[in-house]
């Protein structure tokens, strides 16, 4: 039987973040990059959390390849993961691939329930 995945859940399902050479290692430059349309599932009640991840960084030798992040956050779009756990796990990942000079991860969660949570993880 043929895959009926779509092919956009077929990139999503096979994402790997991917890092380009810094064109300008030898300056400090910050790099700043907006991802509005996050989500993933509480692991209590299965519901869905929306979130904008924000990434800023000082790249040292390496970048992040824009669409291979993207389809890495779409990844968790499925995923049982705390807001703490999955913002922690983004920065884990990036800081692994990039080796950046310093790096925040940023995840802030939309309202729910009445309760606004912001996570910052830094290095």
């Amino acid at each position: 039987m043929a895959d009926k995945k779509k092919y956009g859940a077929r990139a999503v399902e096979k994402a790997r973040l991917v890092a380009w050479e810094n064109s300008n290692p030898e300056r400090d430059y910050e790099i700043e990059i907006s991802y509005p349309e996050f989500t993933c599932l509480c692991p209590r009640s299965g519901y869905p959390d929306f979130a904008t991840i924000r990434l800023v960084y000082t790249p040292d030798k390496l970048v992040v390849e824009l669409k291979s992040l993207k389809l890495y956050l779409n990844s968790f779009r499925d995923k049982a993961v705390s807001h703490e756990s999955v913002t922690n796990l983004i920065f884990n990942d990036l800081s692994k691939l990039l080796k950046p000079r310093r790096m925040e991860v940023i995840g802030d969660f939309n309202v729910r329930g009445n309760v606004k949570t912001v996570i910052r993880v830094a290095k």
